[in-house]
């Protein structure tokens, strides 16, 4: 039985561009992204293919010792990529810790990026630059953060109203029709996340207090070693129904219909109409992280099937089968990409990591008994190791 046909609130799944890279119209969605058109596509296959070439660097440098860990992104790239495209630019977008891609579509520079999972710097790039915020290594921790600055967007709206001064963030962009728009959060968070307690009081205070926040979920069917239908008897886009808000399923190897949801949702968001979750069905077909050993827990048959629905060789067949790119093309991507990929390797083995000793400083702008005492039990522990 479809699962639709088991419980018939889950809503039907958004797909526009199939597995075999064919557009299909879609009398809701299809509009949203009419505008589109073959150079944008061609951008987004190289946001998506930069994305899995630093991806497989930062899982090398892992391996080799230049980094304590890396958290793949392999298979997620559409989802990212399709929904960070249709953010405008003083949109704040809260991210998780694996989303390279959107962080890329927002300007940050890869050599940035690495230096955070090489422990160099503890935010890497500048969140007020790219209005994205920094990684989220907890768990959900970043979904109420995401909440309360949309709350904070409509404060400031309403002061606006009465002064007449546009407060912080509440600053014009522009959208592809050139029309002013009101700015949004976006939050991203994984289908393990969404059963955190976090999520669930993040989108209790959505509702009640109409934030313009898109929560964005990228299903990849796995929290680290637990299968979706352990964590869920029913798609995570049926939640929105239960909190008052409209919930959205999408086809997250789909790029182009990502976009199209990502847009749909924005607009209504724009319009005062509260918040909106998507849930992007995608597949991780690498580790949870570089610390995890994914068959020990998911055999090859699956993973094989899954390899068959590769965003990116979807968003290929498409580029190729309608003329729109040929093989100089993606010859001259794979240098690009190339040659970023050796500029991140040269910034994560020059950039030092940082002395854990200094962050005691970092807790209180002051001197602090408790923090002292913290540091003292630290330094002691570090010596047992020392040899004699």
């Amino acid at each position: 039985m479809h699962e639709n046909e088991k419980y018939p609130g889950v809503p039907e799944r958004i797909q526009l561009m199939d597995e075999n890279g064919k557009v299909h119209e879609n009398p809701t969605f299809s509009s949203y992204v009419h505008d589109v058109d073959a150079e944008q596509l061609r951008e987004a296959y190289r946001l998506m293919y930069i994305t899995r070439r630093i991806d497989d660097e930062g899982t090398a440098l892992q391996r080799q010792g230049q980094m304590a860990l890396w958290a793949p992104s392999r298979g997620q790239e559409a989802a990212q990529v399709g929904s960070a495209l249709a953010f405008a630019p003083n949109d704040y977008i809260f991210p998780s810790y694996r989303e390279h891609a959107v962080a890329f579509a927002r300007g940050v520079d890869f050599r940035e990026l690495i230096t955070v999972f090489r422990g160099s710097h503890t935010n890497g790039w500048d969140p007020k630059k790219h209005n994205f915020h920094v990684y989220t290594k907890v768990l959900a921790a970043q979904v109420p953060h995401a909440v309360g600055y949309a709350m904070g967007l409509n404060f400031d709206a309403d002061i606006a109203a009465e002064t007449g001064q546009l407060q912080t963030g509440q600053g014009q962009a522009t959208n592809p029709d050139n029309d002013t728009v009101k700015p949004a959060v976006g939050v991203y968070f994984g289908d393990g996340s969404s059963t955190e307690g976090e999520a669930h009081e993040a989108m209790v205070f959505a509702a009640s207090y109409d934030a313009p926040v898109l929560f964005f979920v990228q299903n990849n069917r796995w929290a680290i070693s637990v299968p979706f239908d352990v964590q869920s008897r029913v798609p995570i886009s049926t939640r929105a129904q239960g909190y008052g808000f409209e919930g959205l399923r999408v086809d997250g190897n789909d790029v182009l219909g990502t976009l199209a949801a990502t847009r749909y949702a924005l607009d209504k968001i724009r319009r005062g109409e509260g918040p909106v979750l998507i849930e992007a069905e995608t597949y991780r077909l690498g580790p949870h992280t570089t610390a995890d050993d994914p068959t020990k827990y998911r055999d090859d048959e699956e993973l094989q099937q899954r390899l068959n629905a590769d965003p990116l060789i979807r968003l290929e067949k498409y580029l190729r089968e309608n003329g729109h790119a040929d093989d100089s093309f993606f010859e001259k991507l794979a240098e690009e990409a190339q040659e970023l990929a050796n500029g991140v390797r040269e910034a994560a083995i020059a950039s030092e990591p940082y002395e854990f000793d200094r962050f005691f400083d970092r807790a209180y702008a002051e001197e602090h008994l408790q923090v002292e005492e913290e540091r003292e039990f630290y330094r002691n522990y570090v010596a047992g190791f020392e040899e004699d």
